[in-house]
């Protein structure tokens, strides 16, 4: 599908959705507003006129749709009634919810792995039930307490998918398990790259969704999580040009990147997607040529994040096809 095309035919509802720069579905992240207040309670527990506190910064920021991203709210953990409380919330602002992203709910975590895969079940019914087309998993697990101490978490290592050939099955045949459930349900997983995981690289997540050739897996392409790593990384576009034939639901963000090899000197930043070193241009043309049909999702960490995920939407259609 090439980007000089007048619409893109989405996989959302059976395929039969066409989409074009203006349609195209871009999220607004929810990871910058807090699951947990500064009095200690939970967004989880908040009343519908809360959540509509919230969700209405989303909207005056100009976004028709936002991904819930369970990090703020576990919208699979709500009881009937309130989860119908909370789609009237979104209904009323004028939004809708492409997906649904889970955050350090890894389905292979040593502890709470079990757990997790059967909350991952739960948010693909979730999914399927409130007419979303996608959900988004990860093999990355909780912050380590070094992380948490960071100005920026990603300057500390974090937990590390182990070296094990019988871990690394497991983990192949728990998100096959759910790629087939989602396939049922007529929806795509896209699997988050991220460091230090069996899809921490390219062709870790490659070699990861070949595994588990269910053709309603694929990747989610949020390589910013790796080109602001304080380490030396692929370069993004060899990255793009490997996954790009793979990519699901896309999370997009920039980050400037410094490297000085002499000095041994690494260091990142977030930016704005039209600023940072990936050429969201480029990428995105890349994948759209490669058949790309899925929601995007706009993220970004420091400042009022929320304004320059507006921005980048923005961006975003300026690159969409017509």
């Amino acid at each position: 599908m090439m980007t000089d095309e007048k619409t893109v035919e989405s996989r959302a509802a059976g395929g039969k959705t066409k989409w074009n720069r203006d349609t195209w579905p871009i999220a607004a992240a929810m990871v910058s507003f807090p699951g947990v207040l500064p009095d200690g309670s939970l967004v989880q527990e908040q009343a519908a006129g809360q959540w509509a506190e919230t969700l209405q910064q989303v909207a005056d920021a100009g976004f028709t749709e936002l991904d819930p991203t369970d990090s703020w709210l576990r919208v699979a953990d709500l009881s009937p009634s309130r989860r119908e409380e909370f789609l009237s919330v979104v209904k009323t602002l004028g939004l809708t919810i492409p997906a649904i992203s889970t955050s350090r709910k890894s389905p292979i975590d040593p502890a709470r792995g079990d757990e997790n895969l059967a909350y991952c079940h739960r948010v693909i019914d979730t999914a399927a039930e409130i007419g979303a087309g996608a959900v988004c998993f990860g093999l990355f697990g909780d912050f380590t307490e070094a992380q948490k101490q960071q100005l920026w978490f990603w300057t500390a290592d974090g937990v590390k998918n182990p070296d094990d050939p019988a871990t690394y099955r497991k983990a192949v045949a728990r998100i096959r398990e759910l790629g087939r459930h989602a396939e049922d349900c007529k929806l795509e997983v896209s699997l988050e790259m991220y460091e230090d995981t069996y899809i921490g690289t390219a062709d870790g997540a490659v070699r990861f969704v070949t595994d588990v050739d269910v053709p309603a897996v694929g990747i989610n392409a949020d390589i910013g999580n790796l080109v602001r790593l304080h380490r030396p990384v692929e370069h993004w576009q060899a990255m793009i040009e490997k996954v790009a034939p793979h990519a699901r639901y896309w999370h997009v963000k920039n980050y400037m990147r410094i490297e000085d090899p002499a000095r041994g000197l690494i260091a990142s930043y977030p930016t704005s997607l039209p600023l940072g070193i990936i050429n969201y241009r480029w990428a995105i043309r890349k994948a759209l040529s490669h058949g790309f049909a899925s929601a995007f999702l706009c993220e970004h960490y420091g400042g009022d994040s929320l304004s320059v995920c507006a921005m980048n939407r923005d961006y975003l259609r300026t690159i969409l096809p017509r």
